[in-house]
């Protein structure tokens, strides 16, 4: 009733709005293409990649680019379908929650949701960057295309991204009235419903806007509360004001809007609890975890987009946003019925951003200059409920109560310009010449509070008795960098570009919002813990990736075929990677408490190949009217840590010292091998008197053994792994209808996508609380869903 009460409000709410909806139109035809084949030859999207439209065949980065109408072709649901399709990308639902987004781009990310921690892989909404990442688990409705970037981006975005970028690039609206309306039923009750719509009001101003509905009930139980486990209640929507007051100017006003009521989600336990003996369940997607309590995300946004063309070479452009986030989760790591080791959490954050462009264009020159500015908070509480231990140690009620409240405040200045070589020299092939540069401050504050109290936290309802603080740490640092990127581009005809490129990310570091500052050693040897100990303790420092590329861009067979070849070469140092361990305060043998243990570990090289391809596979098929296509990406990763220096205690001794544990460490999250084929069918058909398209697309993709973490685990790690998708899409010739079925995970394969340990390697000790955590999360089962639009 609740699910389809929402839904039927969604779609009164918007066809309130507007009385009009859109059909998505998202690819453009190249237009360079010749004419005399443009029958059997593939669409091509036009990207804003350097910040200017241009074919992806001219862009010398490596990008992959995929329009809307192809997405609800396979079926996507959100972009964490991106990573069965995109080499050498990681994109995935955090471990313990239904829409905070792990995010890794050739061996760069970020693993830890936590206040504190920065990204390694921006996504942006409209060019808007998501400081968090809760809520980045962006559903696919109303969206033109999604990019992404591969590698550094620091001379063309506002922030800086080390590890690559995802740009969420929704439509602009249209100067007709129109109208959409898209259904979806499917296996586990899903019912989905996008309305979206827009209207002109007069002849500069337009209004438009989209109201979704995405439910469906979980694919297994937690046994304990009897409530579904990954299930999705979700709410969402978008709405523009555009102003165009002259042939010159531009003004977009947008906001969103998202509301997750999704139950907590629940992890599989590996191991039995080794304190009361409970069995590993047989459905994976099961749980019987304990907690009770509000579990929801809401999030909203706000911007406004204006671009005022100075001159016919000269734009400016200024995008101002402001973000609000709060998240409130129940995460029980021990996933059984007791409290051993059970978190409830909060997350909040708030973001403002503005950014200034200056784009300009020549004859022989392209390029931007810019300014960003962002001014962001991130506050996290959360209890570590730890009542098992304290009943054995006499504190019943134990919480390891710990609140991180992070600033973050950064500006800085870049340029990108390109210039085109073979105009300057008389030369008769295209040679392209791009310099760019980057400045960044990132000044960081932080207020780590951890506290040892019986009962729950007063942010969580509790009246504790709070028995020591064991933190409370005010710090603040500035981290500053220059990173600059050049690219050398080759066109020796129209259809090939050769180019070659030196880019360098910088991330700025911070301080570990789970720090234990009574844990503070002497670092600098005086004899006594000092102020200055504990803040070289909390701090972690920046990180650096030099990244050499080579690529090879091509079309071939009149533009039936298009590739791209790319090899690349990063030099990763300084690498932060967070993590917590279980901690003894008392020195009872106990683990009372836990600490994070955040540090700059050391350095990595990641080396690689990509290849994708997209090819219209038969001339006459296509000329008929007929198109089979086939599109694949392979991606290759060498990844290795080549230093990683950690504290390693001797148990003979109890002392600590520092060693180089490189050769028993991974890069997390980074698969040696990832591909994907899609195999699409186009065939005009005339049923019952209407001329449509019947499509079918069929996709393979796979991803070799996963490591969860840096340190391998054999009862986390993923092995290698395939998923099986197919599609069939009718649409009529006019676009006016379209039903398709789309069947994903079709070997209905079980595959771990996160997961949580505390636990020895072997699962025969805890490490913190009394059953042992070694728990993971896990992709969707075999799904199949219906879906019907109309467009008006």
């Amino acid at each position: 009733m609740k699910t389809a009460y929402r839904s039927a409000l969604s779609l009164a709410i918007a066809l309130a709005l507007t009385s009009t909806l859109s059909a998505q139109t998202t690819e453009v035809d190249d237009e360079n293409r010749e004419e005399s084949v443009e029958t059997a030859e593939m669409d091509t999207i036009r990207v804003t990649a350097r910040r200017r439209e241009e074919s992806e065949l001219d862009v010398p980065i490596s990008i992959t680019a995929l329009s809307g109408e192809a997405l609800n072709d396979v079926g996507a649901q959100d972009i964490t379908y991106l990573q069965q399709a995109v080499p050498n990308t990681t994109l995935e639902v955090s471990r313990g929650t239904s829409n905070t987004l792990t995010a890794f781009i050739r061996g760069v990310g970020q693993q830890d949701p936590v206040a504190g921690f920065e990204a390694g892989v921006g996504i942006y909404i409209d060019d808007v960057y998501l400081n968090r990442p809760q809520g980045a688990v962006l559903e696919i409705y109303d969206v033109e295309r999604i990019e992404v970037l591969r590698g550094p981006q620091g001379t063309l975005y506002g922030r800086n991204t080390i590890g690559g970028a995802v740009k969420y690039v929704t439509r602009r609206l249209g100067r007709e009235p129109a109208a959409s309306v898209r259904a979806s039923v499917g296996s586990f009750s899903q019912l989905d419903l996008v309305v979206s719509g827009e209207t002109p009001l007069s002849d500069t101003v337009a209004v438009g806007g989209a109201i979704a509905s995405f439910n469906r009930d979980g694919f297994g139980t937690n046994l304990t509360t009897g409530k579904d486990n990954y299930n999705k209640d979700i709410v969402a929507g978008r709405a523009s004001l555009e102003w165009t007051p002259t042939d010159n100017a531009f003004i977009r006003l947008a906001g969103d809007y998202f509301d997750d009521n999704s139950n907590p989600v629940g992890g599989h336990r590996l191991i039995p609890g080794l304190f009361s003996g409970a069995p590993v369940l047989d459905d994976v997607h099961d749980s019987r975890g304990g907690m009770e309590g509000r579990n929801f995300t809401e999030a909203w946004g706000i911007s406004l987009l204006a671009e005022v063309d100075l001159t016919p070479g000269l734009q400016f452009k200024s995008i101002t946003a402001y973000r609000d986030n709060e998240n409130i989760q129940q995460i029980d790591f021990d996933a059984l019925p007791p409290v051993d080791l059970d978190v409830a959490t909060i997350y909040e954050s708030d973001q403002l951003s503005q950014e200034f462009q200056l784009n300009f264009t020549g004859d022989r020159y392209a390029g931007i200059v810019g300014a960003y500015y962002l001014k962001a908070n991130s506050f996290g509480p959360f209890d570590v409920r730890l009542f098992q231990t304290g009943d054995l140690i006499g504190a019943p009620g134990l919480n390891a109560f710990t609140l991180g409240d992070v600033d973050t405040d950064t500006w800085s200045v870049f340029a990108d310009v390109s210039f085109d070589l073979a105009a300057y020299l008389g030369l008769e092939t295209g040679l392209e010449l791009s310099i760019g540069g980057r400045y960044t401050s990132d000044e960081r504050s932080s207020r780590v509070l951890r506290q040892t109290m019986l009962g729950a936290s007063s942010f969580f309802g509790g009246d504790p008795v709070i028995l020591a603080t064991t933190s409370d740490f005010d710090g603040s640092d500035t981290f500053e960098e220059f990173t600059p990127r050049i690219s050398l581009a080759w066109k020796p005809t129209v259809d090939q570009n050769l180019y070659a490129s030196f880019s360098q990310g910088f991330k700025g570091g911070g301080f570990d919002p789970r720090g234990l500052t009574s844990l503070a050693p002497d670092l600098d040897g005086d004899g006594e813990v000092t102020e200055s100990d504990v803040f070289q303790f909390m701090r972690f420092g920046p990180e650096t990736v030099d990244t050499y590329e080579v690529g090879l861009k091509s079309r071939w067979a009149d533009g039936r075929i298009n590739t791209s070849l790319a090899l690349f070469h990063s030099d990763y140092t300084d690498i932060q990677v967070p993590g917590s361990i279980g901690a003894d305060t008392n020195g009872d043998g106990v683990s009372d408490t836990f600490a994070g243990v955040t540090t700059n570990a050391g350095a990595a090289t990641v080396k690689g190949v990509e290849f994708e391809m997209d090819a219209v596979l038969g001339r006459d098929l296509a000329a008929a009217g007929d198109a089979f296509m086939l599109n694949t990406a392979v991606g290759y990763i060498d990844a290795g840590y080549d230093e990683f220096v950690t504290a390693v205690s001797d148990p003979a001794t109890g002392s600590t010292a520092l060693e180089d544990v490189a050769d028993q460490r991974v890069i997390q999250n980074t698969p040696e091998w990832t591909a994907h084929a899609r195999l699409r069918y186009d065939l005009p058909v005339n049923w019952f008197s209407t001329d449509a398209t019947f499509s079918a697309i069929g996709a393979w993709s796979y991803r070799s053994k996963t490591n969860q973490f840096e340190i391998p685990s054999s009862f986390l790690d993923q092995s290698a792994y395939s998923l099986y998708d197919l599609s069939l899409v009718w649409r009529r010739a006019d676009n006016r209808y379209e039903v398709a079925l789309h069947g994903r995970n079709l070997a209905d394969e079980e595959y771990k996508v996160s997961g949580y340990v505390f636990a020895t390697p072997d699962g025969s000790a805890s490490t913190l609380g009394l059953e042992g955590v070694m728990n993971a999360f896990y992709g969707a089962p075999r799904t199949v869903t219906l879906t019907g639009q109309i467009n008006f």
